[in-house]
């Protein structure tokens, strides 16, 4: 087992072992976390500048747009400290700091995803009742609380993973400290780790997973009684863009979660980056493309700086 000790420093494996290839892949992962930096902070200054997107539906898409910037931000910036230094050691506190954060705005964005279900099935099955149920307001208090809620609860993760031991000189096969590889490496007694994990996956995931499932189940069901195919094309336009982000959002998860489950390390830290830098691109991408709310602001925003579409 060797040695084990309360606190120490990790070697992060990163892709240390793509020697010739490091170079080029960090340019592109760069390029990639830049183009996201730049599509999600456009999102954000549309929607906080433009008065007709300040909704419940591009409320919800700037928070997402903000947990992006920070999900993608965790791995890029230690991944960019180990290409220029060489160094792939991390020490203790700031291993357990990226466990914290990374899996406070994941989990926080899958409640805001869930968050966003709702308020599609609301505008698309009750479109009369729309305002009165749903309001700007309201939303704040929801993403308030989900932020809240989902802080403290890895918040109670990150303590549980304090009181775990390590045995000297700790490699983690991955960008930057994940919970589950955490736990896995441990040479402590984990069960309480893996008990608050699962049963956290299980409560909420369920529940989260059945309010979105029941919402889209509702959502389509009312979209094949409309008679009007250009009505049922509309109310397909304002769920799909969220529809297809929710897929790539947990399929991406699930698969990166089985990924550390298994002993092909490079597969799973070359899925790790996927999940973390690629995915976050893809959501200013898809609403970009497919919201024309979005594009007629930005169309609106380059005429009043003198820029003609």
């Amino acid at each position: 087992m060797g040695n084990q000790t309360s606190q120490t420093e990790f070697i992060l494996l990163g892709l240390s072992d793509l020697t010739d290839s490091q170079i080029p892949v960090f340019l592109l992962i760069l390029l990639i976390y830049l183009a996201t930096l730049a599509g999600n902070l456009l999102i954000i200054f549309l929607v906080v500048s433009d008065f007709h997107l300040q909704t419940p539906m591009y409320f919800f898409l700037g928070n997402l747009s903000v947990l992006d910037i920070f999900n993608s931000s965790i791995s890029v910036s230690h991944f960019s400290f180990d290409i220029f230094t060489g160094n792939r050691l991390i020490s203790y506190p700031t291993c357990i700091t990226q466990v914290f954060l990374f899996t406070w705005f994941a989990s926080t964005e899958s409640s805001i995803l869930t968050a966003m279900s709702y308020d599609r099935y609301v505008a698309i099955c009750h479109p009369l009742r729309y305002t009165t149920m749903i309001n700007v307001h309201l939303c704040v208090q929801i993403a308030s609380f989900f932020w809240v809620f989902r802080c403290v609860c890895c918040l109670v993760h990150a303590l549980c993973a304090l009181r775990l031991s390590f045995p000297e000189a700790t490699t983690i096969p991955g960008l930057f400290c994940e919970l589950y590889q955490l736990i896995q490496l441990s040479c402590s007694d984990t069960f309480l780790n893996y008990l608050i994990l699962y049963f956290e996956s299980v409560s909420i995931g369920i529940t989260s997973f059945l309010i979105t499932f029941l919402s889209y189940v509702y959502i389509f069901k009312t979209i094949l009684r409309i008679k009007v195919m250009d009505g049922r094309r509309k109310a397909y336009s304002t769920c799909s863009s969220h529809l297809t982000v929710v897929f790539i959002f947990y399929g991406a998860g699930l698969f990166n979660y089985f990924q550390l489950k298994t002993e092909n390390f490079l597969v799973g830290r070359l899925i790790s980056v996927f999940y973390t830098v690629f995915t976050p691109l893809l959501n200013p991408i898809i609403y970009a493309l497919r919201n024309s709310d979005l594009m007629g602001a930005l169309q609106k925003t380059l005429s009043r700086k003198g820029f003609k579409p």
